[in-house]
C-alpha cells in the first residue's frame, strides 16, 4: 500500500534528511519542500518529503495508520473514535 507516512527530521540537509517515523530512520528527499529545521513535522511518501505537517497532524495520521493496520489484521473490535479523531461518532460511520 502506498499512503504518505508521517516522519520528524532528526539531522537537515540541503536535499536529503534523516528522518524517524514509524519505520524507524530513513533518507528522505527534501527537493519538493526544500530544507526545513531539524524537529520538523513531514508527510513522507515513497522517500520524498510532500508537505510540512504540524505535531498533530502528525499524531493524526499515525493513528489512522494504525487503526488500517487493525482493521487489515482482522481485529472486528476497532474503536473507529480513537484511531480517527475529528471524523464524529463510530455510530455515524458507514458499515
Amino acid at each position: 500500500m502506498c499512503i504518505g507516512v508521517p516522519v520528524q527530521i532528526v539531522e537537515s540537509g540541503e536535499f536529503m534528511a534523516r528522518c524517524r517515523g514509524r519505520n524507524g530512520e530513513e533518507q528522505v528527499n527534501m527537493m519538493l519542500i526544500g530544507p526545513q529545521p531539524e524537529g520538523t513535522w513531514l508527510l513522507n511518501f515513497l522517500g520524498s518529503a510532500r508537505e510540512v505537517i504540524t505535531a498533530e497532524d502528525a499524531d493524526n495520521i499515525n493513528k489512522a495508520l494504525d487503526g488500517l493496520e487493525a482493521i487489515m489484521q482482522g481485529q472486528t473490535d476497532v474503536d473507529i473514535d480513537s484511531y480517527f479523531p475529528g471524523l464524529g461518532s463510530s455510530a455515524e460511520v458507514v458499515q
